[in-house]
């Protein structure tokens, strides 16, 4: 799942459709899901779009990848993670939660929290970055016996909110490098920079 409702006011709005290197920013995380797929860590994908935002819907379906509307995306991340849940099939036993202005998250971090969750590692796993060990790492995979702990979740808080570093049921993968978001558009453009 790809939470990608938020209304980016540090952007200034477009946050996802801005480019970097040609493209709009959500791609990157769009093309990371199509691989995923292929490689078969994942069995589907939906984009938790805004009310209203043809341009986000039409990005994803051109990748091949179902919708999820928030009507009202001002309550936050919360109630994107909540609707994009109900949305997932009874059969599936967890979601990997992907942010959509996170372009540079890599395929062998995904595989490396998918073999986790099948090891029984933890109910929640998330990647601890070597060059930021301090900060909560994405994407985060939920195991389905967490889901309902999500109705607990207020404005912009996710399930890193309910397991905090040292929590039962948190298992943190190690992840070389760094995942850095884009916030504003001075992020955007030092994102392009250090990755021409």
């Amino acid at each position: 799942m790809v939470l990608a409702a938020g209304s980016a006011r540090r952007f200034a709005g477009a946050k996802l459709l801005a480019p970097l290197h040609g493209r709009p920013l959500a791609a990157y995380v769009l093309d990371l899901v199509r691989r995923a797929h292929a490689a078969g860590l994942i069995t589907g994908a939906r984009l938790v779009v805004a009310a209203g935002d043809t341009a986000m819907a039409e990005l994803a379906r051109s990748a091949g990848v179902g919708t999820v509307v928030n009507e009202a995306p001002v309550r936050g991340l919360s109630s994107s993670l909540r609707l994009g849940l109900a949305a997932l099939g009874s059969d599936t036993g967890a979601a990997l939660l992907l942010l959509g202005d996170q372009p540079l998250v890599r395929l062998e971090v995904v595989a490396g929290l998918v073999g986790a969750w099948r090891e029984g590692r933890g109910v929640v796993v998330r990647p601890r970055y070597a060059e930021a060990p301090d900060e909560p790492g994405h994407p985060v995979l939920a195991d389905r016996s967490v889901w309902p702990l999500a109705d607990r979740l207020e404005a912009d808080a996710g399930f890193g909110a309910l397991f905090p570093p040292g929590s039962a049921g948190l298992a943190l993968v190690a992840a070389a490098g760094r995942n850095p978001d884009v916030d504003t558009p001075a992020d955007l453009h030092t994102l392009e920079g250090s990755s021409s």
